[in-house]
């Protein structure tokens, strides 16, 4: 059951990164230091800083040494850091991809 949740949002992920008119990877990759500055500063109101606080404890979960399951346990060890990263890259490539298509509008004047 795990799996197949991981395959979908892997799917969604792949799906929407891939649809026709929407941001590129590249885009949306280099989009996010922009996001995250204009979160922060308060321009881009969309993402929210709860959740961008969300994403970086997310990273920070993933880089640390503590884990909820550590990781010598075979198999099921890395299990919860991959789903936390699973769940991060969908997160912050979706919101990037909303960040590259608001900083459009916005350049474009669509957005005061």
């Amino acid at each position: 059951m795990v799996k197949a949740g991981r395959a979908m949002a892997s799917w969604r992920v792949y799906r929407e990164v891939t649809r026709e008119g929407s941001p590129s990877l590249m885009s949306r990759v280099k989009a996010v230091p922009k996001m995250i500055a204009g979160t922060l500063r308060g321009d881009y109101r969309e993402l929210g800083k709860g959740k961008l606080a969300l994403m970086g404890m997310g990273l920070l979960y993933i880089v640390s040494p503590i884990d909820a399951i550590p990781e010598f346990l075979p198999l099921i060890g890395v299990t919860d850091d991959f789903g936390v990263l699973l769940w991060l890259t969908a997160s912050v490539l979706g919101e990037s991809g909303r960040y590259v298509d608001w900083e459009r509008r916005r350049i474009q004047g669509e957005i005061l």
